[in-house]
């Protein structure tokens, strides 16, 4: 009988589309510049993030965020970007992810995920991370980062959840003392749910 922990771990990929067991992970539109003032605009979320961003105090400051974030994107190459989550039952944006080419030199690349506050406890972050991370390693990378600051318990937490590994603390990033976490490819066991193939078998 599948738990919890399984229910998490299932992830489906479709292009730039990442679905897992509850979520739909997809690309950013100006448009969710109204629902994403939830997650950003609250401080116990915007204080965390690397790099340094501030609370996001109203819909059109965010959607000038989202306006840079896109123009961004548009210059990544795969599988970097950002993706808005949403619920997949309800279509509800709960949060936002990313994959993102790591200072100084962008070789490593770091994985991220922020939740509004109404939906933190429920496994959704680590859902989002596994989510974000399967989506690399289809695309051929070996292994992903995520850099938190140490007093980011919550963070910390996720990222042992989502399988991470600490390896050490860091100051090359961002111009912080960050916690350094890895995962590799094999330490990450996510079947793909059945209907949809993945990246690596020519999505």
């Amino acid at each position: 009988m599948s738990g919890p922990s399984d229910r998490e771990h299932r992830v489906r990929v479709d292009d730039a589309r990442i679905e897992t067991e509850r979520l739909v992970l997809r690309r950013w539109s100006t448009n969710d510049a109204a629902g994403d003032v939830a997650v950003y605009g609250e401080d116990e979320v915007a204080r965390w993030l690397a790099p340094a961003m501030e609370t996001v105090p109203d819909s059109d400051a965010m959607a000038r965020v989202l306006g840079r974030w896109i123009e961004e994107c548009s210059r990544l190459e795969p599988p970097a970007g950002r993706w808005a989550i949403e619920l997949s039952e309800t279509g509800r944006l709960v949060g936002g992810a990313a994959i993102l080419p790591l200072p100084p030199d962008g070789v490593d690349l770091e994985i991220g995920w922020q939740l509004a506050r109404p939906f933190w406890g429920r496994g959704l972050a680590t859902e989002a991370g596994h989510g974000v991370a399967h989506y690399a390693f289809t695309a051929g990378v070996d292994e992903v980062f995520a850099v938190v600051r140490p007093r980011n318990t919550r963070g910390i937490a996720t990222a042992r959840r989502v399988g991470m590994e600490w390896v050490g603390e860091t100051d090359k990033y961002y111009g912080l003392t960050l916690q350094v976490y890895r995962l590799r490819e094999g330490d990450l066991d996510v079947p793909p749910l059945p209907g949809r193939r993945s990246l690596a078998e020519g999505a």
